[in-house]
């Protein structure tokens, strides 16, 4: 058992991409253990109940939900006083986690789905980003001008379904959605938290993220 927190992941998942800007934003070093989710460890699988990323293991309890992971770290520290948001926020992430990513994996992972017609779900998935995009005209984020914990859980999510046809996301007609997204892509936040490690092995040397122990 190690005294300090490890967070397994894998960096392409939108779930332990939230995580990772929680963490990241909430300065808390943790050790960072990339996976290959066709090849998951067995320390991993020890780890984690769902046997899915993102998880975080502390000394004797293990938080394997992602937006549980966000509130861990930003009841630590909240520098960028993400939690700091309406109510209303944690119904938009409910609609995100919910009917939105239902209908994404039935759009993104259509042979999974041969009972939904993918075109019908891409449609479903458009409906929640149009309500979203009336949302950032005010501020350009979704409830203060600035980023708060909602933006930050739903990005990557907006992200995975704008990649399966960028062009078709950027024919769309919602400008404060694209820019929203596009502003985050290019941000140093993004690239941080989408830098490239080497997968997890239990013979290599430690990797922080968040900040140096």
């Amino acid at each position: 058992m190690t005294d300090h927190p490890i967070l397994w992941t894998f960096r392409r998942c939108p779930y332990a991409m939230r995580a990772r800007l929680a963490v990241r934003s909430a300065e808390i070093a943790v050790e960072l253990r990339e996976i290959l989710l066709r090849d998951k460890p067995g320390a991993f699988l020890e780890t984690s109940p769902s046997a899915t990323v993102p998880a975080l293991r502390l000394d004797q309890i293990v938080i394997d939900e992602s937006l549980d992971i966000m509130v861990w770290a930003l009841e630590r520290n909240d520098p960028e006083q993400l939690l700091e948001m309406p109510q209303e926020g944690w119904d938009v992430i409910k609609a995100n986690d919910g009917p939105f990513k239902r209908a994404l994996d039935r759009t993104k992972y259509a042979t999974r789905y041969p009972d939904h017609d993918p075109e019908a779900e891409r449609r479903k998935a458009a409906s929640h980003l149009i309500e979203l995009n009336a949302r950032l005209e005010e501020n350009g984020w979704l409830f203060k001008p600035r980023p708060t914990l909602a933006d930050y859980a739903i990005l990557p999510f907006v992200r995975q379904l704008a990649h399966i046809d960028r062009a078709w996301f950027d024919a769309q007609d919602w400008p404060n959605l694209i820019a929203w997204l596009d502003h985050f892509l290019e941000s140093d936040v993004f690239g941080q938290i989408m830098f490239k490690y080497e997968p997890w092995t239990d013979n290599g040397p430690p990797v922080w993220f968040g900040r140096a122990p």
